[in-house]
């Protein structure tokens, strides 16, 4: 990891991050060496079925995760200071990179703010310090940047009295008064009408461009990712398995269980056909996987993927954690086809043969 602080270093950087849950059946493995990277003012999409580890990572940025975790191995930090590993960060330390550095937006947007404390209230304690901390035009402009129109009536309630949209929305300008480096989202629309998911995104989105902040959006929603996002990672069994420019995993995704999320999408199904579900159930892990975590439900698994842990590959542009998919780039086995494709094992050509045929 990278000794760098301030703008020069990654807003997040995770190496082989392990994070565990003590219960009273034994540890359950959360986050089994997951790597992931944002750069500065990066919009980054992080999906994956419930369970795969997501809010884990995100609340572990800002070491907010509940009592009953436990830190096992690997490193990770924010804008260059380190919140996991040796030199991380503690007490004031820590207090000031969550107040400085990091903001968050939660899936129920009413019960992340403060049912007892009026609107107004709650944009004071969120934003600087000082006289504009007392000056309620400051967050009435917060306000209206987020597109409430009744501005007043809004400072004036109580969360229970406003919409979930209009909820989310005073979430978000909450999240965005210090002007963070980097915003987490953990289903910022799991909570409000499908007719206002759109708009929500939008927003976020948007405000994140305009002030140069950094968003990792925790989601299952993969429209959502296609539209507003510039990069992906798909998370299984507190792994990445695929990393890159969200157009082309989502548009030729290469991990099978990217290509099984992607087949399960509605609206992605053949005339006539049914949704492919993905068989099986997402595995709880008690220790570290041996091999790979998807093998079970993977139709295209070779005899070592329950055994041998796949590495990290660069394949076409992403990065890649599957056995399909070994070769690095500048090695002849990672090299373009006649087709225009990396190579893959013979398994992996067996599926791409197989794509072909469904396509004809």
């Amino acid at each position: 990891m990278s000794a760098e602080t301030g703008s020069a270093a990654p807003v997040l950087a995770a190496t082989d991050l392990v994070i565990e849950y003590s219960t009273r059946n034994g540890p359950i493995r959360s986050l089994d060496q997951a790597t992931l990277t944002v750069g500065s003012g990066q919009i980054v999409a992080l999906v994956g079925e419930s369970g795969s580890g997501k809010s884990t990572l995100g609340m572990a940025t800002g070491r907010l995760l509940a009592s009953n975790a436990v830190y096992a191995g690997g490193l990770l930090s924010v804008a260059g200071r380190p919140v996991y590993g040796p030199g991380a960060q503690g007490g004031e330390g820590l207090r000031a990179l969550r107040r400085e550095v990091l903001a968050f937006v939660f899936q129920n947007p009413v019960a992340a703010l403060n049912p007892t404390m009026r609107i107004r209230r709650q944009m004071e304690l969120a934003g600087p310090a000082g006289r504009e901390a007392r000056d309620g035009s400051s967050a009435a402009e917060a306000l209206g940047e987020v597109g409430l129109t009744d501005v007043p009536r809004v400072l004036r309630s109580y969360p229970h009295e406003l919409s979930g949209g209009m909820a989310q929305r005073v979430g978000i300008a909450m999240a965005l008064r210090r002007r963070p480096r980097l915003l987490i989202a953990d289903e910022p629309t799991a909570a409000v009408d499908a007719t206002l998911r759109a708009q929500i995104l939008n927003l976020l989105v948007s405000q994140c461009r305009d002030q140069g902040c950094a968003l990792l959006l925790l989601t299952h929603d993969l429209h959502a990712v296609a539209q507003h996002t510039e990069q992906i990672a798909v998370m299984y069994g507190g792994r990445m398995v695929e990393h890159g420019p969200t157009a082309e995993v989502l548009g030729r995704p290469m991990h099978p269980y990217t290509r099984a999320l992607v087949a399960a999408l509605p609206g992605e199904e053949r005339p006539g056909r049914r949704l492919e579900a993905i068989g099986g159930v997402p595995p709880v892990l008690h220790a570290g996987c041996p091999g790979c975590a998807f093998a079970p439900r993977c139709p295209d698994a070779l005899p070592n993927c329950r055994d041998v842990r796949p590495a990290d590959a660069a394949v076409a542009g992403r990065t890649l954690t599957c056995h399909l998919h070994p070769g690095e780039i500048g090695d002849p086995s990672a090299a373009p086809n006649d087709a225009g494709r990396p190579r893959a094992t013979e398994a992996g050509r067996r599926h791409l043969d197989k794509e072909q045929e469904a396509a004809r």
